[in-house]
């Protein structure tokens, strides 16, 4: 008969993402693992496999939830506009919130992991994509309402509006600088006129 567990698993997966985030991934032990989310050795193995099982299941959690903030705000917003200067705005919110300038984990997994990782690579590209179709859905109904310019293609436009939050995320890691954050959107929207 199995054991039930006695530790709440989302709970556990939000301790690792905290845990991975902080320290990456190759800096991150088995040891800190079973330090940082208070369960043990066996029942890390039992629940979540191994490191790279477990880092996984956080990239997934963590792009679950921020999937669901940015379908929010992309339902909330009313003009094409504003559901692009607020998806921004709130990109740059969490940023600046961090006091441990941690930058974006999806971003420092891109950077640490993918090259080295197909699994870890391909959850990157579809989380890029998924990003890319967001503004690229706020542009063409800008452009198809007049709010925005046609004389820019919405995809080239959508890829580098997805490119500016990726440099605004990495830009998090050396300044908390509100108003460098603030320059960069404000130009970053100026290529929709």
């Amino acid at each position: 008969m199995a054991r039930t567990k006695d530790f709440d698993e989302n709970e556990v997966l939000n301790k690792a993402i905290g845990i991975f985030w902080h320290k990456g991934y190759n800096g991150t032990s088995m040891q800190d693992l079973v330090d940082g989310l208070g369960i043990s050795r066996s029942s890390l193995y039992d629940t979540y496999g191994d490191k790279h099982t477990l880092f996984i299941k956080a990239l997934e959690s963590y792009q679950a939830v921020n999937s669901d903030k940015i379908c929010s705000i992309m339902n909330n917003a009313g003009s094409a506009r504003e559901i692009i200067k607020n998806l921004l705005e709130f990109i740059t919110n969490g940023l600046l919130k961090d006091v441990e300038q941690k930058g974006c984990f999806m971003v420092n997994a891109e950077v640490e992991v993918a090259p080295h990782d197909q699994e870890v690579s391909q959850m990157i590209c579809k989380n890029d994509l998924q990003i890319e179709e967001t503004f690229y859905k706020a542009i063409k109904k800008g452009q198809d309402t007049g709010e925005i310019s046609p004389l820019r293609d919405a995809r080239a436009l959508a890829r580098f509006i997805s490119n500016s939050v990726k440099g605004l995320q990495v830009t998090a890691k050396s300044t908390n600088e509100r108003a460098v954050f603030d320059d960069i959107i404000k130009l970053t929207l100026a290529v929709l006129d």
